[in-house]
């Protein structure tokens, strides 16, 4: 997956981390998560969409888990450039932020 410097008008960061117990269904959820955005460290990724990209990525998310027992967050950090960039805090070293944008995979 490389990085576009596509437009980020109409994107919003989201971070997405997941609480999985079965190795399989937590590889897969990893690897689509992997398409959609980046990994920033276990279980957590930052994921610049649109509207139905995120429609499409829950849709997705939601055929591989165990709704008994699989736990999946999506938190929206707002727009890719504002608060989407500026309101992460790190104690140790930092992890380089995307600088938005669309990913091609």
């Amino acid at each position: 997956m490389a990085a576009s410097s596509g437009s980020t008008h109409g994107r919003r960061r989201y971070l997405i981390a997941y609480d999985i117990t079965d190795d399989g269904r937590r590889g897969r959820v990893f690897h689509t998560l992997k398409a959609f955005g980046w990994w920033m460290q276990y279980s957590v990724f930052l994921c610049d969409l649109s509207a139905s990209e995120k429609i499409g990525l829950r849709w997705e998310l939601e055929e591989l888990i165990d709704f008994s027992i699989d736990k999946i967050m999506m938190v929206d950090l707002g727009e890719t450039q504002g608060r989407g960039t500026s309101c992460f805090e790190f104690i140790g070293p930092p992890t380089e932020l995307p600088s938005g944008g669309a990913h091609i995979v």
